[in-house]
């Protein structure tokens, strides 16, 4: 791709931007969000139309005016989102519109079945293609869209963010079937912010920043660091702030907390300025515990304490009343209201305290906060009145961060605030979680990235089966140390 040009009205979102792919090579795609990542890979794929320059394959100019055409010459896009059709069959969803047909004109099963179980055994996976896709997790539907992808006999394959709802045993996976596709011809573009899996897997990095290319690196001959600066065009002196701060008042108290078949006999403390950890394998049983504690659903047994009260929290509105917020691991499922404004959803939380009466609500009470949260969390829109889902995934991440500190909160849960979120706004998440703490708040910190949980947190519950297998101080904090208890090893 030479001199990739694509505006959206006064917004440019590529600039004259260059990238290459060599044949059989793994070839990582890395900026932060906003970069112009998601516009390239819809350029190459057909979906938008660039304003100037050229796509070049196998030494031959093409153009892409439709994913027909893109398909055509061998591209396919496995998104971030999946999309498969869940009543559907895997080999139903695999010839989605271009089912073959008997000499009468039926769509023919038996052919799309046995085609279809021949392409996942070139794969070496273990899937039924009877099996319909809603019932499959979601490792095994990425699994799906690629098989889908490889049957248009695909030559370069993208893969957007492929592994931010794996296990770390289905990532492993993953990367073996990559091999096995690197290995049949199949060139690979990898969109990722992990960069330990860039390192493990790719053969080669690109990076662009603000729509511009910014250079092109080896994996082997490259480090974090380096990475790093070519993405935000400047060094990030400490990426993880850390002031420790913790209080002796207990603001949180939960005693022998049990749900059936999810987690059972809970029982920590958080104090005031402290950020306490939770870490574990997925389906360890850690967001089904926050979410019994902001009452989502109702615990079996046990206490839940606040400031000394004991609470009896029925919903999460009362659990807001109390003082309790929490950024959920899905902010565009649990956290927004994506088709809404940038103002309506920073302030949501917050409807009842900004009323003028009993109908109306004070837009000057409103304005305040807006502006204030913008300012603070430097939150990075056009317009209080943008829709929330045109912002990155760092800047929606910050704008449900805003939502709940408007409210005030005694205790704030994280859980997973920095999932799908570019090293940047990373940066500055962890910088707004420390100044938090250090004013006092009172902070659970739930991420499966061990590097965060290390050198955020104050101490760390390790979760194994629905249980506390330890609690860790910080001098116990390794990777290695969480890793044996979350795993039983």
């Amino acid at each position: 791709m030479r001199g990739i040009a694509k505006s959206f009205g006064p917004t440019r979102a590529l600039n004259g931007l260059n990238f290459e792919l060599k044949a059989g090579e793994i070839h990582a795609l890395l900026g932060e969000n906003g970069a112009g990542k998601s516009t390239l890979i819809k350029v190459l794929g057909g979906i938008h139309q660039p304003d100037r320059g050229e796509i070049r394959i196998d030494g031959k100019t093409v153009g892409m005016k439709g994913v027909q055409d893109a398909q055509a010459h061998g591209i396919g896009i496995i998104h971030q989102e999946i999309v498969l059709v869940p009543y559907l069959s895997i080999a139903e969803n695999i010839f989605l519109g271009r089912e073959p047909v008997t000499k009468f004109g039926f769509k023919d099963k038996k052919q799309m079945i046995a085609r279809s179980r021949e392409m996942v055994s070139q794969l070496g996976l273990n899937l039924d293609v009877n099996t319909l896709v809603g019932e499959l997790t979601v490792a095994h539907q990425q699994l799906v869209e690629i098989v889908k992808a490889i049957s248009f006999n695909v030559k370069i394959l993208v893969m957007d963010e492929p592994t931010s709802s794996l296990s770390d045993e289905e990532v492993q996976n993953l990367f073996i079937t990559m091999e096995r596709l690197r290995k049949s011809g199949v060139s690979i573009i990898y969109i990722s912010h992990k960069f330990e899996e860039l390192f493990k897997i790719t053969d080669r990095i690109t990076v662009i920043r603000d729509g511009t290319y910014v250079g092109t690196v080896p994996t082997k001959a490259t480090t974090p660091d380096e990475l790093v600066a070519m993405m935000v065009g400047r060094e990030l002196d400490s990426f993880y702030p850390r002031t420790y701060a913790r209080r002796d008042e207990v603001v949180l108290k939960v005693e022998g907390l049990s749900k059936r078949n999810l987690f059972e006999g809970i029982s920590f403390d958080v104090h005031k300025g402290e950020i306490l950890g939770f870490s574990g394998l997925m389906g360890a049983g850690r967001s089904e515990l926050m979410q019994a504690i902001f009452g989502a659903y109702p615990y079996d047994q046990g206490s839940v304490y606040l400031n000394g009260e004991k609470l009896a929290i029925k919903n999460c509105g009362e659990a807001i009343e109390k003082g309790i917020a929490m950024v959920p691991e899905d902010r565009k499922g649990q956290g927004l209201v994506l088709m809404n404004s940038v103002g309506f959803n920073m302030t949501l939380s917050e409807l009842k305290h900004l009323m003028s009466n009993k109908l109306l609500v004070s837009e000057r009470k409103r304005s305040e906060i807006i502006d204030k949260y913008i300012k603070d969390l430097n939150i990075k829109t056009a317009s209080p009145d943008a829709e929330v889902s045109s912002l990155s995934g760092g800047n929606q991440q910050k704008v449900v961060l805003a939502k709940w500190l408007a409210t005030r909160p005694k205790l704030l849960i994280l859980d997973e605030p920095t999932r799908g979120v570019d090293v940047g706004a990373k940066a500055e998440i962890y910088s707004i979680i420390n100044e938090l703490a250090m004013e006092g708040l009172a902070i659970i910190l739930v991420s499966s990235e061990l590097p965060e949980i290390i050198n955020m947190c104050d101490s760390v519950c390790v979760m194994r089966n629905g249980k506390i297998a330890a609690q860790l101080g910080q001098s116990e904090l390794t990777q290695e140390n969480i890793m044996r208890y979350a795993t039983g090893g």
